[in-house]
């Protein structure tokens, strides 16, 4: 397969970076809402503009509502909410929790896709338990209750968690902390007693929750795929996350490096434009190729994704690993080619190296990528 958008392709990635650059820019959404100390930390209502545009249901099936589409598209959109850093629960809403209710009962379905597609529902996914990202230890327990389950742990930044609508969430229903199997995925609505959310910004501004959960009682029909069985849901979630964070991440890397190559364009030092100095051109170059080598991973992962083929999984780890890479090397070009000016909130370039350092974190690091490759090819 070529590691390049098709005809269709091409044409939603024109729509979604013109609706990106004029809707979801900095001025209007970021700086908007982190000056305002918003609670959510993201607009409302561009989140139904988006629905608008059918972007929230792009992963949901046609009969679900959906568009049907798969991650190749949504990563185009993701990439553009890289680029312009667009706070958004895009990435939580539908990619994550979209791919994990595609294993869920027609009634989980239809008590929660309706509300993703039009825009009036935002959900998140509860997995972690501690400030890094080991999804192989999970500690929070559902035991059985009736006919359902009570609930008992805690989660730690789980992003968007305070303003969810619904959180997806990993439990251990038998088994030791860390065993394979043994694991529950939930539908958890945000009304359940017992369930409290300590809400903390992150560095790029961004809100996530630490989330308590105080023997919530929830029915058996919260239970996303099988009892003991949901492993493999959550894995398919994960791969599924990752790569839409890679796109994400080859956007910031992407809009990082055109602002920067902007400014070596404008900016003046010694009576000549800096972009003329031949050390800073060849550095903007290397930039350049790594950015690209970026892209053509991510897009290659996300075609295996959505043919099924198994080494999706091992691609979605190579795919963050190079993007948190790439986009590292990105914003720290694009501070120290700023200068002094660099450093200030004036400018956005820093806003960009935020953003980077909190998806970076985001399911797994370019550490943990890099041994989950080493792992998955046998060494």
């Amino acid at each position: 397969m070529p590691l390049y958008h098709d005809e269709d392709q091409a044409m939603l990635a024109d729509t979604a970076r013109g609706f990106m650059a004029d809707e979801g820019n900095t001025t209007k959404q970021l700086r908007h809402w982190r000056d305002r100390d918003c609670p959510d930390g993201f607009g409302h209502a561009l989140w139904k503009q988006m629905a608008g545009m059918g972007f929230t249901g792009m992963l949901v099936g046609e009969e679900d509502g959906g568009l049907g589409m798969g991650h190749v598209e949504a990563g185009i959109v993701l990439e553009e909410i890289g680029r312009n850093l667009t706070p958004s629960p895009f990435l939580t809403s539908s990619v994550l929790a979209a791919t994990a209710l595609k294993h869920g009962s027609n009634d989980l379905k239809g008590r929660y896709l309706p509300g993703l597609v039009s825009g009036d529902s935002v959900f998140a996914v509860a997995i972690d338990e501690t400030a890094k990202h080991r999804p192989s230890r999970i500690t929070t327990k559902a035991e059985k209750s009736g006919n359902g389950f009570k609930l008992t742990g805690a989660k730690s930044f789980v992003i968007q968690g305070a303003s969810a609508d619904m959180l997806i969430v990993a439990a251990r229903t038998s088994g030791s902390d860390d065993d394979k199997d043994g694991i529950t995925l939930f539908a958890v609505p945000k009304d359940v007693a017992n369930m409290s959310h300590d809400a903390v910004r992150l560095v790029d501004s961004s809100m996530a929750s630490q989330t308590k959960f105080d023997g919530v009682d929830l029915d058996g029909d919260a239970v996303i795929g099988e009892v003991d069985g949901g492993r493999e849901v959550l894995n398919a979630m994960l791969t599924a996350g990752r790569i839409g964070a890679a796109a994400e991440g080859v956007g910031v890397a992407a809009g990082a490096m055109d602002m920067t190559v902007d400014y070596l364009k404008q900016r003046k030092q010694f009576g000549q434009l800096i972009g003329e100095f031949q050390a800073l051109q060849h550095r903007a170059s290397h930039l350049y190729s790594e950015v690209e080598i970026a892209r053509a991973v991510v897009i290659k992962a996300q075609q295996l994704l959505d043919a099924g083929a198994d080494s999706a999984e091992l691609m979605s780890s190579v795919a963050k690993a190079k993007v948190a890479k790439a986009a590292g090397l990105s914003v720290k070009e694009g501070v120290q080619m700023h200068g002094g000016i660099g450093m200030t909130d004036e400018y956005d370039i820093g806003l960009y190296m935020k953003r980077d350092r909190a998806l970076q974190e985001f399911l797994g690091d370019a550490y943990f990528h890099a041994n989950r490759v080493a792992e998955l090819s046998g060494y």
